[in-house]
């Protein structure tokens, strides 16, 4: 034996040694379906299927039960290291790991609840443990009160009574440490009812009277006390989920009408009985000392999920953009009903004519003060300084309009041209003018004649400002048929809105068109003109000149509604009142 040999019955130290083996445990609410060669195992929170071997269905049999009790350490102690049976333990095991459907068995029992989300359920339950809940109530012996303090006892907690200051009788508050950390709040309103998002005390209280303002029909409530005991453990769910620090439940339905960063709320009806719930940031929240802010949308799914919570009919703050019954050929059309109007628009595509709808009807709301709102600050921008150009650089009687080979070989603007002048049959003329020899900026306008052959063209159907002839006759021959598409419409269509490029780069962002899809398709259309869209913001500062404006919410009288445009990611551009 050399001197460097290892001695009779010892391991070589380049032979990894075995560590400790940890005991795991499956969360509860574990389920698993067996395959002819594999597994398909889900749980709370994640699922992940296996397959390529019938020896899995086996494996799996030998493994459940000590997961299931928390006792896998003898089973992994008796496996061989490094042998194959051990391998497709460990590799089974390190899938639940990442599919999040087991957890380090607690020395200590934990509810079932907490172990099947908490990261470390041990921690958890010991902070829902050590928690002291304040039920305040406007009727402490009330049944919101009395459920919402059983379901906190239920859950570990120690619970304490009071009545408390400036709270209606359907309302509760319930609030957790001796410092008030965390706190949420529900009510019943008539037949409806909510439960806010977890935070500071004035936050709950401030969005409890904004709910309530909100969902309060003015009829007397009729809720049973399964309404009451459903917003009384929802809320009590919440709050002891923020005390052990686990995933708040808004969070764990992977919903994805609900805006990641934002809050959400729970809104409850009795008829029927159902509760989901919605993005919402109450008034104390959109303070400048405790905003959340979105990063402008990236994509137009972005935008429009955006969209759906600002228009939410319970808790959102402008009616939502709808198609509704409108007819979508030959142009699609959005509506959005404002109490002294409609606004409707016509796009390309219908989730374009739903933004731009929205933006109109929050230009609208905004009153004078406000020269566009974007899902961007591109989008923005491209609105106000369209429409600037649009004032400033209208053609004036005698002006020459350009050859009508110059725009009408391009096939977006052939097509609506003929829309409008073969289809729907009406006699119109369309003109581009280039605005100044110097830069790229050209002005069509679209006339109507109406059906008298004498008649003289006067009334503009449609006009639009872009960075080729092409784009501006397509995008004004497209105006003119959502105008005519809306006369048809048995609305009182008091704010049309023209269809132009300045959504152009939201709608092309992630798309991927064919090698042959040219601008002839409406994707290789829209990804021109986003490519053009710098280049003719650039050339339209240079035409309008100063244009006072700016991104600034304080602007306007409108303060809430602009701050809460703002909070949801979109850019709203006010001018000075001598700029207007």
């Amino acid at each position: 034996m050399t001197p460097d040999a290892p001695e009779p019955g010892s391991v070589p130290e380049s032979v990894p040694q075995p560590g400790p083996v940890t005991a795991w445990r499956l969360r509860p609410g574990f389920a698993v379906t067996l395959l002819r060669n594999g597994l398909h195992l889900r749980g709370r929170r994640g699922s992940v299927t296996l397959e390529g071997s019938t020896a899995l269905p086996s494996l799996w049999r030998l493994l459940e039960e000590p997961l299931r009790t928390g006792e896998s350490t003898e089973l992994l102690r008796q496996a061989e290291a490094g042998s194959s049976v051990r391998k497709a333990l460990d590799t089974l095991i390190a899938q639940l790991r990442a599919h999040d459907l087991i957890v380090e068995a607690p020395a200590d029992p934990t509810p079932d609840w907490v172990a099947a989300t908490a990261e470390r359920p041990v921690e958890a339950a010991s902070a829902i443990a050590a928690a002291w809940v304040q039920v305040l109530a406007g009727a402490p012996g009330g049944p919101l009160a009395e459920a919402a303090g059983r379901a906190l006892s239920q859950g570990g907690a120690s619970v304490s009574y009071a009545a408390g200051r400036a709270l209606p009788a359907g309302a509760v508050l319930l609030c957790a440490g001796e410092d008030e950390r965390w706190a949420v709040a529900a009510g019943v309103c008539g037949d409806a009812g909510y439960v806010t998002a977890p935070g500071s005390p004035e936050q709950v209280r401030a969005d409890a009277a904004a709910l309530a303002a909100r969902l309060s029909s003015g009829a007397q409530s009729s809720s049973s006390g399964v309404f009451a005991s459903l917003l009384a453990g929802s809320a009590a769910h919440r709050l002891l989920c923020a005390v052990g620090g686990l995933p708040d439940p808004a969070s764990e339905g992977d919903d994805q009408r609900l805006l990641p960063g934002l809050p959400a709320v729970l809104v409850a009806g009795v008829r029927p009985l159902r509760a989901d719930y919605r993005t919402w940031l109450g008034p104390d929240r959109l303070d400048a000392d405790r905003r959340v802010t979105l990063d402008p949308a990236r994509t137009l799914t972005e935008a429009l999920g955006r969209v759906s919570a600002l228009g939410d009919e319970r808790t959102g703050v402008l009616p939502a953009p709808l198609p509704g019954d409108l007819r979508q050929l030959p142009v699609p059309l959005a509506a959005c009903d404002l109490p002294d109007g409609t606004v409707l628009t016509g796009a390309p595509r219908l989730d374009l004519a739903r933004l731009d709808a929205f933006c109109r009807a929050a230009e609208v709301r905004l009153g004078g003060a406000c020269r566009a709102v974007g899902a961007t600050p591109s989008q923005a921008w491209g609105r106000a300084l369209r429409r600037a150009a649009a004032r400033t650089t209208a053609p004036a009687p005698g002006d020459t309009p350009l050859p009508s080979a110059l725009w009408f070989g391009h096939p977006q603007a052939r097509h609506w041209w003929t829309a409008l002048t073969v289809r729907q049959g009406v006699r119109a003329r369309l003109e581009v003018f280039r605005v100044r020899p110097d830069e790229d900026v050209y002005h069509a306008v679209v006339h109507n004649a109406g059906q008298d052959v004498g008649q003289d063209f006067g009334q503009v159907l449609g006009r639009a400002v872009e960075a080729t002839p092409g784009d501006a006759a397509a995008f004004a021959a497209l105006s003119a048929v959502a105008a005519l598409s809306a006369a048809g419409e048995e609305l009182t269509v008091r704010y049309p809105c023209g269809s132009d490029g300045s959504a152009a780069a939201l709608a092309t962002v992630d798309a991927r068109a064919a090698a042959w899809e040219d601008n002839g398709w409406t994707t290789g259309w829209l990804a021109d003109v986003a490519r053009r869209e710098p280049t003719l913001h650039t050339a339209l500062h240079r035409l309008t000149g100063p244009t006072g404006l700016r991104a600034d919410e304080t602007a306007t009288q409108h303060h809430e509604l602009v701050a809460l445009l703002r909070a949801f990611g979109f850019t709203v551009l006010t001018a000075e009142e001598g700029e207007r």
